[in-house]
C-alpha cells in the first residue's frame, strides 16, 4: 500500500484491501472510530491512514476470534471420560426414579391414610342397612295382621263390637 496520506481509496479499494464485505467494514469503521468521507459528487472515499486503522481493527478482531476459540475447546474425550460421564448419567437417573418414586408413594400413602376407616364405617353401615331393612319386614307382618284382626271385629251398638269368626288367611 502507499504511504501517500493524501491518497484516497473509494470502498470497492478498501473491500480489496481488507478482503472484506460491506457489512464487515460498517463493523470495522464502528470499532475503529473511523467515518468515511463523502466528495463534492457524493461518492465515499477513506484516506490511507484510515484504512491502515481498519486493518489493525480487522486484525485485533481475528485475534480475538481466535482467542475465544481456544477457549471454548474441549478436551477430546477418551473412552473411559465418556463411560464415566454415561454411568454418572445412569446414577443420576437412578436417583431421580428413587426419589420420584418415594414422594410418590409418600403422597399416595398420604392421600388413602383415611380409607380404612372409610371402608369399615362403609361395612357397618351396610351391616346396620340390612339390619333395619330385616326390622321393617317384621314390622309390615305384624301390621298386616293386626289389620286382619281389627277387619274381623263388627260393630254392633253404641261402641260395642262382635268378632267374626276368622276367615281362612294366608299368613306370611
Amino acid at each position: 500500500m502507499n504511504t501517500n496520506p493524501n491518497k484516497v481509496l473509494l470502498p470497492n479499494d478498501v473491500r480489496k484491501l481488507l478482503n472484506a464485505d460491506n457489512k464487515e467494514i460498517v463493523e470495522l469503521c464502528k470499532k475503529a472510530s473511523v467515518t468515511p468521507k463523502r466528495d463534492n459528487k457524493g461518492q465515499i472515499y477513506f484516506s490511507v491512514d484510515e484504512v491502515k486503522r481498519l486493518r489493525n481493527a480487522k486484525s485485533s478482531v481475528i485475534a480475538e476470534m481466535k482467542h475465544d476459540e481456544k477457549k471454548v475447546t474441549l478436551p477430546a474425550m477418551t473412552k473411559q471420560n465418556s463411560q464415566a460421564v454415561v454411568n454418572g448419567l445412569l446414577e443420576t437417573l437412578n436417583k431421580m426414579e428413587t426419589n420420584i418414586t418415594t414422594s410418590m408413594t409418600k403422597l399416595i400413602d398420604e392421600k388413602l391414610e383415611g380409607m380404612d376407616d372409610v371402608v369399615l364405617e362403609l361395612v357397618r353401615c351396610k351391616t346396620e342397612n340390612e339390619n333395619l331393612k330385616n326390622k321393617v319386614n317384621e314390622l309390615n307382618k305384624e301390621n298386616f295382621k293386626l289389620k286382619n284382626a281389627l277387619s274381623s271385629f263388627k260393630p254392633l251398638i253404641c261402641g260395642f263390637f262382635i268378632k267374626k269368626e276368622e276367615e281362612t288367611t294366608f299368613m306370611l
